[in-house]
């Protein structure tokens, strides 16, 4: 949806330039808050055009034609425009319109208007200036909560109990085999012995 200001600029300027090819950009308008008895600086750059000069307007509501600017700097200013007020240059591949000493009846959108020498015209929705208004705060940004590592209670087992428990393990095997081998032997040997000598130990 196009804002009822910028509306009013295209119908005005469809009158003002017709005949040409027209094409509007799809861009939002950027919003200016400057301090009273600032300058502000609007630009307008040239996209995928080879642009031969500028027209800026401004809707307060009523659309106001403030003047043209090519590219070797040669301005036109509209009817009763203020030159004081507004500046038209070039710089690099952008158009510029300066507001100097601004003040509370500078409020408007301010639009331009690029032209290339075969008539081709691009319109951008241009700017909104806001002079002596606060600006409105931005929400603070959250920043994201670090991840909850989940806490082990349990007790961890020393990885060290496990060469430990095979050393005392071992030698009691050990132990145990030989305690068995000696009772073998000790039986084997009590039975190879002849009845008679068995007495003797019983």
């Amino acid at each position: 949806m196009i804002p009822q200001p910028l509306a009013w600029t295209l119908v005005t300027v469809s009158l003002w330039t017709a005949g040409s090819s027209q094409i509007l950009l799809q861009e939002p308008i950027k919003v200016h808050y400057p301090a009273i008895a600032s300058h502000e600086i609007i630009e307008c750059d040239c996209v995928n055009i080879s642009c031969d000069s500028v027209y800026w307007f401004r809707s307060s509501p009523q659309v106001q034609f403030l003047g043209k600017c090519n590219n070797a700097d040669r301005v036109n200013y509209g009817l009763n425009v203020d030159e004081t007020k507004f500046k038209f240059s070039k710089r690099g591949s952008m158009f510029v319109l300066r507001v100097m000493n601004v003040n509370t009846e500078d409020t408007g959108t301010y639009s331009c208007v690029l032209k290339d020498r075969n008539g081709k015209e691009i319109w951008k929705p241009g700017s909104l200036l806001r002079p002596g208004v606060t600006p409105p705060t931005s929400p603070p940004k959250t920043k994201p909560k670090p991840p909850v590592k989940s806490v082990c209670h349990c007790n961890k087992r020393n990885p060290s109990q496990g060469v430990c428990g095979s050393m005392v393990l071992w030698p009691l095997v050990g132990l145990t085999v030989g305690l068995g081998l000696a009772l073998i032997c000790t039986l084997y040997y009590f039975n190879r012995l002849p009845k008679k000598c068995r007495h003797h130990f019983e």
